[in-house]
């Protein structure tokens, strides 16, 4: 059989619950030999669950693998380490105050005369090393070595397993583009010695130019699997995002007719040349009183990363921040606080609610300082907070008292929007804040969120739904690669042009032309 067609891995109908909550519907994944393969999907999608299974770390609920056409079913990692399944995660595991011969052979140390041979080891180190084409001396300690040099060290160690099928999960979110530009030297030249890798990147730029095929996740979901020879990036955005371009009809979301004009209004919000490590490079956004601002971009594009740091969650290496026209210090988000800040964080779970408290505790939990006096707070005021906002929000608890995880989602999702209602809120920073909940629940969001904003307050909106980002904002903002690259309003904000800036960068005219 040729070995540019044979197939060394076939997943076929993989299924993975937890706690009653699919994450995979019956996925099919192939690998061919000496092929690399991304592996793409937005946040949810189910990469990592499917690349767990690969490697052992799951065990799938139903569905078949096949491993040199062999069924297989490892139990753990270690036997599909064995087998020459082995996974680099993003987040790099070597020792740093060992060598690089030492981490590559670690816990499998060669001996003679029971002691560490470590001559032996060296030189199997730079043999590998030199396989890969790697310039780095084996005897040098780890944690003296820069990312990338970690990163090659983390392959070579993988290689040394025997490794036929390599999974690099986000390789490149650390590298500068000389060190990119060495991985996937590195990548190739396995590919010729014929080992398969699977590459998942939200990086486009790098798929197309390393990869052979694409398998695109949506919501647990195997949605095409594709050269990406024959593939365009809006086809690929497309099929991430579940969109067609010229598909969305007025009316999909409750924003729909709600929309006001803003032009001329003063500015709330003015931050301009974000930076932040890599993640952001050159992000300016402006928000007016009473105005939605949605920003677009894809997974890794930088949207979390820009209001997490506009809230001081992440400290801006550079870049000015402007409330009311006042220049803010933002070390931490106590001070985005006090300036008038919001925040509603895309995981909800981790960052929102404290799951074992009631819908009283949660709600108040921003606003305590106004309710205590000399360390006591006063439940009569508390209790009248939180009525108020329960009425006003229309959330629907068995009582305040109620543990606020016992609640449905769009519910709980009411009750972080009330804690920061009981603020002197000016802007709101709201991070997919209708994602996870149902049809009837996000419609009441929106609404919310739409009478917020004539109220006075400035909204910026992260989504990852095109159709909200349309027709709930005023203007959209475009990022991709941790960069604001366009800017859309009146009838230049549709869904075709949002979708092909993000997928090919083009600037704002191409767009507008296609």
């Amino acid at each position: 059989m040729n070995q540019a067609t044979r197939t060394v891995l076939c997943m076929t109908g993989i299924k993975k619950s937890f706690s009653g909550v699919p994450a995979l519907w019956g996925v099919d994944f192939e690998l061919k030999a000496g092929e690399i393969h991304a592996l793409v999907g937005e946040n949810g999608a189910g990469k990592s669950t499917l690349i767990k299974i690969m490697t052992g770390a799951y065990r799938r609920d139903s569905g078949v693998i096949e491993y040199d056409h062999k069924s297989v079913a490892f139990q753990n990692p270690t036997e599909a380490q064995a087998a020459g399944i082995i996974a680099v995660y993003q987040e790099i595991q070597l020792v740093g105050l060992r060598t690089v011969a030492e981490n590559i052979f670690l816990g499998r140390e060669p001996h003679r005369f029971g002691i560490i041979d470590r001559r032996a080891m060296n030189t199997g180190a730079a043999d590998i090393l030199e396989r890969l084409g790697l310039h780095i001396d084996p005897r040098s300690m780890v944690g003296s070595l820069n990312i990338a040099h970690r990163q090659m060290v983390a392959i070579a160690r993988a290689i040394s397993f025997g490794a036929r099928v390599l999974i690099l999960d986000e390789p490149t979110s650390s590298l500068t583009e000389t060190e990119v530009s060495v991985l996937f030297d590195v990548m190739r030249r396995l590919k010729s010695q014929g080992t398969s890798i699977v590459y998942v990147s939200h990086r486009f730029e790098e798929l197309y130019a390393v990869c052979d095929r694409v398998t695109v996740l949506r919501d647990g979901r195997n949605i095409v699997t594709q050269s990406l020879a024959t593939l365009n990036r809006l086809e690929l955005v497309c099929h991430m995002l579940g969109r067609q371009p010229d598909e969305v009809s007025k009316g999909v979301t409750a924003f729909a007719g709600q929309s006001q004009n803003t032009l001329g209004r003063p500015v709330l919000l003015q931050a301009e040349a974000l930076k932040y490590k890599k993640q952001l490079n050159d992000v300016s956004i402006e928000v007016r009183h009473g105005e939605i601002v949605g920003l677009a971009g894809l997974l890794g594009s930088g949207r979390s990363e820009t209001a997490r740091a506009l809230f001081g969650v992440e400290p801006l290496d550079g870049g000015t921040v402007k409330l009311e026209g006042s220049l803010l210090s933002l070390h931490d988000p106590h001070d985005a606080i006090a300036a008038g800040m919001a925040f509603l964080s895309e995981d909800r779970k981790a960052d929102g609610i404290i799951p074992e408290l009631s819908v009283r505790e949660n709600l108040t939990l921003a606003a305590l300082p106004n309710l205590t006096q000399w360390g006591i707070v006063s439940r009569k005021r508390q209790g009248e907070l939180v009525n108020r906002f329960m009425q006003r929000l229309n959330i629907k608890a068995a009582s305040a008292e109620q543990k606020i995880h016992e609640l449905s989602g769009g519910n709980q999702q009411k009750v972080l929007l009330a804690r920061w209602l009981c603020k002197n809120t000016k802007l709101l920073l709201l991070d997919e804040p209708t994602r996870g909940i149902d049809v009837g629940a996000k419609r009441e969001i929106q609404r919310l969120i739409a009478e917020l904003a004539k109220q006075g307050l400035g909204v910026l909106m992260i989504s990852s739904e095109v159709e909200e980002l349309v027709e709930g904002s005023q203007r959209v903002v475009v990022l991709r690669d941790g960069r604001s690259i366009a800017e859309l309003s009146g009838e230049q904000k549709n869904i075709k042009t949002i979708l092909h800036v993000m997928a090919e960068g083009a600037n704002l005219q191409e767009a507008v032309d296609r």
